[in-house]
């Protein structure tokens, strides 16, 4: 049977894939869009800051870029990629690229798009993980006008809480932050949480108050239960880079305010990695990119990797001309 072969794979169908599999069809580029169907922000009920399409589900926003996509050509299928390899170059001096699934499925593409995202990695605190995206929380933008004016809590575990906590507090004037594991604020981080009104409290947090399937507090190791309606933490966020790791490509640690946040694949402001070929968008590439962000690079990236095709297909035709 012939190997399927087309100009692009896209690795990965959230914003970034999705918007860069659009632009790829609408250029007239043949494209397939491997997904694993695990967007990150599956938990929560809305997506936000998202123009035009604001408090729209997760998933109905997939469903209607898939449609998109798929409108303009572009082949949508569910499967893992397992690894990607670059072939030797063609006698046209051609680069190209398979790509396995687990499943043993293998594509050639002429181009590779990889938009895998990332991992949230929770504080190992009984709860967070089922509450995720819920009541527990990590950005203000995306979920603060949510829990406004309710009282929230942050969970210390890094020198950023002091930071985080100040932030939330443009939400709501009911804030505490829970020392837990992190580090003790110095003398003037104590004075700005003063000032602004938020509650510090010492011990750590074992575990979460759950009631009627609602978050409603913490428990601190002495016993003691604080009532709380959100709770924020600083996950780390952790890239899905095991593809471009097969082509040599190497996370790198991303640091805040001198803590690391993170791991994360480097590319040129399109998109373009080290590796001829590669791209990358979304948050794979940039961790604190939001949706509509990863859209955009998505995008960015199509278009790059079009241009690409261009001056491959115009190199191409001039040596078959003067052939």
């Amino acid at each position: 049977m012939q190997q399927q072969r087309c100009d692009v794979v896209v690795v990965g169908g959230g914003a970034a894939g999705l918007s860069g599999a659009l632009a790829l069809g609408r250029a007239r580029r043949s494209v397939l869009v491997i997904d694993a169907g695990e967007p990150r922000n599956a938990p929560a009920s809305h997506v936000h800051n998202y123009l035009g399409r604001e408090s729209t589900p997760p998933a109905e926003l997939l469903a209607i870029g898939r449609g998109e996509a798929a409108g303009y050509g572009a082949e949508i299928v569910e499967g893992r990629v397992a690894s990607a390899e670059k072939l030797p170059e063609d006698g046209a001096g051609e680069p190209g690229f398979r790509v396995v699934t687990e499943d043993g499925r293998s594509v050639e593409a002429r181009r590779l798009l990889v938009t895998t995202g990332l991992v949230d990695e929770l504080p190992p605190v009984p709860g967070l993980a089922e509450r995720w995206g819920r009541e527990v929380l990590h950005c203000p933008y995306c979920h603060g006008h949510e829990v406004a004016d309710r009282p929230i809590g942050v969970l210390a575990t890094g020198p950023l809480a002091v930071h985080q906590a100040l932030m939330w507090r443009q939400w709501s004037d009911d804030v505490t932050l829970f020392l837990h594991t992190g580090p003790e604020p110095t003398e003037e981080e104590y004075e700005q949480l003063a000032a602004r009104g938020i509650a510090v409290v010492d011990g750590e947090v074992t575990d979460l108050e759950v009631a009627d399937d609602r978050f409603t507090g913490v428990t601190l190791a002495s016993g003691r239960v604080v009532p709380r309606e959100a709770l924020v933490v600083q996950a780390r966020f952790t890239a899905r880079s095991a593809v471009l790791e097969s082509l040599g490509l190497e996370p790198v640690a991303q640091e805040m305010a001198g803590a690391v946040i993170g791991t994360y694949i480097p590319t040129d402001p399109t998109g373009a990695t080290e590796v001829p070929g590669v791209w990358a968008a979304g948050n794979v590439t940039r961790l604190t990119e939001q949706v509509i962000g990863a859209a955009a690079a998505g995008l960015m990236a199509a278009g790059a990797v079009n241009g690409d095709l261009i001056m491959e297909d115009t190199r191409l035709a001039v040596a078959a001309r003067r052939a």
